[in-house]
């Protein structure tokens, strides 16, 4: 890849008023691909996800992870001043993106319906927890909570009441940010053949329910749903993790017949137990997998995590080792993909993992994570700011 071909969203501009995870994710997607963000600020603390924690060298990992590659405008938008910026940045801009509280952004005059008048071709696209309309409207939405809603907490962990479980990360912020992101991208497109912006409403409930499509056909017309199974398969099985010998754990999948047959020759060395009835079909190792579990776990019992994982491969049985964060870190396909670069920050070089899904004809952009502010005064003399007004601005608390 080379750094000075053209990027997908080279030129686009898009400002955003954005915290916490779903529409910084997603904005930093168009940064990848090239496109200039400008994320909006309150000034003295900026987005709130910057002071979730310190773990990576003093800085926040929700705002690392999130935020590289854009420039930090702070903006007080409850001051009047504050309006003839953002009017002055929206006239030149392609996109806004803003999951601020339900109903604020109308309040401040950015609805689309009263964007659109003035920027026909300004593309605003809307995250919120629960959607425009409808009784949940104005409800506050955490990611925890859409877990609860969307039914995803109810089908994860284990299988008592006590064991439900959370992703343990920002699932339903992620859903909705890459759903903002596929959204905005198709809208520049649209614009390309009508000529005009459009609006995208993004719900992190609707995101998440999405993905929860197998459960709910699975529960179709008042059937049971799946049970929760762990870190298991809750209908598929063997499908999940097995101690080894050593303390060891590892994770395995069948999905056929023929692999179940493979599985019983090479793996537990033990050819008949692929035609017990028991065991005959999917939905009868499923039925019996508390019997199966002991049969698998006393066959791994005298080898070691290396042993087992020879046999699987040879018996072509899909697995994986259960990495912890460290190992993710060092992982060793990560590390021969080189899949790493280093990106600037306030507290100076930290590494960053390339954008998945590599297009060989462009590098994506991963620029520095933003300061607080940082970007400010130049954006201003960029917007023809004198240096005295910026420092009226600055002393009035505006910017």
């Amino acid at each position: 890849m080379t750094q000075t071909a053209p990027r997908p969203l080279d030129g686009i501009t898009v400002i955003s008023l954005e915290h916490a995870i779903a529409a910084p994710f997603c904005t930093r997607q168009l940064a990848d691909l090239g496109a200039r963000v400008i994320k909006i600020e309150r000034p003295g603390s900026g987005d709130f996800a910057r002071g979730y924690d310190q773990r990576v060298d003093g800085l926040a990992s929700h705002f690392v992870w999130t935020n590289r590659s854009k420039e930090s405008l702070t903006l007080d938008l409850k001051q009047p001043a504050a309006s003839g910026i953002l009017e002055a940045l929206l006239a030149k801009a392609d996109v806004l993106v803003q999951n601020l509280a339900p109903g604020a952004a109308a309040r401040m005059g950015l609805s689309f319906q009263s964007l659109h008048q003035r920027y026909p071709r300004l593309i605003v696209c809307d995250i919120s927890g629960y959607g425009a309309g409808g009784p949940y409207e104005k409800k506050k939405a955490y990611d925890l909570l859409i877990q609860s809603e969307g039914g995803f907490v109810s089908v994860t962990g284990g299988p008592g009441d006590e064991e439900m479980a959370k992703a343990g990360c920002s699932i339903a912020d992620i859903a909705a940010g890459m759903y903002a992101y596929t959204g905005v991208l198709s809208a520049l497109l649209l614009r390309d053949k009508t000529g005009l912006g459009s609006n995208i409403d993004v719900s992190m409930l609707e995101s998440l329910v999405e993905w929860m499509g197998y459960p709910m056909y699975y529960a179709y017309n008042g059937a049971p749903p799946p049970a929760r199974a762990g870190a298991a398969h809750s209908t598929i099985y063997p499908y999940g993790p097995f101690p080894t010998g050593g303390g060891g754990t590892i994770m395995l999948g069948l999905q056929n017949e023929r692999e179940w047959a493979l599985f019983c020759e090479k793996v537990l060395l033990d050819p008949a137990l692929a035609n017990d009835d028991r065991f005959s079909a999917n939905f009868r190792r499923s039925e019996n997998r508390e019997v199966l579990r002991q049969i698998i776990v006393d066959g791994f019992a005298s080898l070691s995590l290396d042993e087992v994982v020879a046999r699987l491969e040879e018996a072509q049985i899909a697995n994986a080792r259960v990495n912890d964060m460290h190992g993710v870190w060092q992982h060793p396909q990560l590390k021969a993909r080189d899949s790493w670069r280093a990106v600037d920050s306030p507290a100076g070089e930290l590494p960053a993992l390339l954008p998945p899904g590599r297009n060989a004809a462009f590098a994506p952009r991963m620029d520095a994570v933003p300061a607080l502010g940082q970007h400010t005064q130049g954006i201003l003399e960029e917007l023809g700011f004198t240096a005295d007004q910026q420092a009226n601005l600055a002393a009035g608390g505006v910017v």
